[in-house]
């Protein structure tokens, strides 16, 4: 097989969108994200982590030092970002459960639930490398994870997020679309 650097792609730009959990993503890299879906804004320049890890368990024998079989028994996949433009839909993205409302004209303020429920919604992840546009949409995740959050003066306020990726149906976690030609099927 040879090597080809023209398949070596990099993220140089992308956005993370948010919709309320059954909310129709797009099905091709042209469709405009449609009613419902959320720009989250500005993330820190480490750009989204995307993580997908299985578990297996070993099937051992009597007559065999070695397993004789593994056996799948998890899959997970998460999406890690941290956002740093606070607005709305990220800061109650952060806190799950929690209502942002209107003192008065300037002053708005956010009730943070001492015990949130789920809060599962829909993700999308849409990036570009020059040409190449890929998207990937999890139809039913929730965040599962925060770091701290850091009020300093070197460094923006972040909300670092870990979102886990539910299985609506099976046998789909996410759906990934590209139109990099080296991923071409043929």
């Amino acid at each position: 097989m040879a090597l080809n650097a023209d398949n070596v792609r990099v993220g140089l730009t992308g956005t993370i969108y948010l919709a309320p959990k059954g909310t129709t993503a797009p099905t091709d890299l042209d469709s405009a994200w449609g009613p419902g879906w959320v720009d989250l804004g500005y993330m820190n320049d480490d750009g989204v982590e995307m993580e997908y890890s299985t578990d297996t368990e070993d099937i051992t024998a009597w007559q065999s030092l070695s397993p004789v079989r593994k056996v799948l028994t998890s899959v997970d996949m998460t999406l890690q970002f941290t956002a740093i433009e606070l607005k709305t839909k990220t800061v109650t993205l952060y806190f799950p459960g929690s209502t942002m409302t209107d003192v008065s004209g300037t002053v708005h303020k956010l009730d943070i639930p001492a015990a949130p429920g789920p809060a599962e919604w829909a993700f999308g992840l849409e990036w570009v490398d020059g040409t190449i546009k890929n998207r990937l949409v999890v139809p039913r995740g929730e965040v599962t994870d925060r770091d701290a959050i850091t009020v300093a003066r070197s460094e923006a306020v972040a909300l670092n997020m870990t979102v886990s990726a539910y299985a609506t149906s099976a046998p789909e976690l996410a759906t990934w679309l590209s139109n990099d030609p080296s991923w071409s099927a043929a």
